[in-house]
């Protein structure tokens, strides 16, 4: 059977592509990395990785093996995380993943005084696209993310935590930049700018767009909520961009303007999501009464969703 450290020498393998970088990140010599895969082929009798000079490829049962050896190690890591935390839940270091139209301007809000509260515990973030965390966190490469709800995979738990509305996002000389608020119905028609396929937003505001009977634009798909907020001061179109994007960016701008719904305003829900059992569900307990207490107190754009409300995972 493979060693533990034997799967994490293919899986570094994998993650990198190239002999020397893996030996490094595993802090062993190069030798002692190509000796240990050379074992494992052994005892698996089965190639698992094509050897060039210009590069290093899995075979289709390497990929295999790493998928499955992922799982094995990130379990090992929660079996590790119940000895080390068994008094300690809120000491440690935890990676943490979060969408990319989320994270500048969540964490900001949050982490100074997460960090206050917890000293002993540390925050390594990664922003990412959807699908890409959650295949992550299912592979125990994250430990949780913060994310747009719902998420519909067994393997995971979800936590709501807040409710957070779009706004409408208009040039400053456009017709709806005079408006206090705006109605469904007065974006009939309008170009609609929304991020690219792949993105969550992307899907709600493409449901939205067909409500409201707007031209969801195809021609200009942003990368970022900056570069739709660039293109909508350009007057390609207008957009509809969460709450704490325009408090962080869009409030200050000269050349755009953000407008609330006059009636009942599309939102997105976020929570924290884990993996079902996860060691640290405890931790993330906690993490999420800090911040439904942060958003309460200094976070009027959005609803938080209080914890008596929620349904256990």
């Amino acid at each position: 059977m493979p060693t533990i450290k034997q799967l994490q020498y293919l899986v570094a393998i994998a993650d990198h592509r190239h002999f020397r970088r893996a030996a490094e990140v595993c802090n062993v010599t190069q030798p002692t990395l190509s000796a240990q895969l050379k074992e494992l082929e052994l005892r698996l009798g089965a190639t698992l990785v094509e050897r060039s000079r210009s590069s290093v490829v899995l075979t289709s049962t390497g990929r295999e093996i790493v998928a499955r050896g992922r799982r094995v190690l990130a379990e090992v890591e929660e079996i590790r995380a119940l000895a080390r935390l068994a008094n300690q839940p809120m000491a440690g270091t935890l990676r943490l993943g979060v969408v990319q139209s989320l994270g500048s301007y969540l964490m900001p809000l949050i982490i100074p005084d997460i960090h206050a509260r917890e000293p002993g515990l540390r925050l390594y973030i990664r922003e990412g696209l959807p699908k890409q965390l959650l295949d992550q966190l299912e592979d125990g490469a994250i430990d949780f993310l913060f994310f747009p709800l719902p998420v519909e995979r067994r393997s995971l738990a979800a936590l709501p935590l807040f409710e957070e509305p779009l706004l409408v996002v208009a040039p400053i000389n456009h017709e709806l930049a005079a408006s206090r608020s705006v109605s469904g119905t007065q974006l009939r028609g309008e170009n609609l700018l929304t991020l690219e396929p792949g993105h969550r937003l992307y899907e709600q505001v493409r449901i939205l767009a067909d409500e409201y009977e707007a031209r969801l634009s195809h021609d200009y798909e942003g990368t970022s909520l900056d570069t739709l907020r660039q293109m909508v001061a350009m007057e390609i179109g207008i957009s509809l961009m969460p709450a704490l994007y325009v408090r962080s960016e869009v409030a200050r701008e000269t050349l755009v303007m953000a407008m609330p719904f006059d009636d009942e305003a599309p939102a997105r829900t976020v929570g924290m999501v884990w993996r079902k059992g996860a060691a640290r569900e405890e931790t993330f307990r906690i993490l999420a009464r800090h911040v439904r207490t942060i958003l309460s107190r200094d976070v009027p754009e959005v609803r938080v969703i209080e914890e008596d409300k929620t349904a256990a995972p």
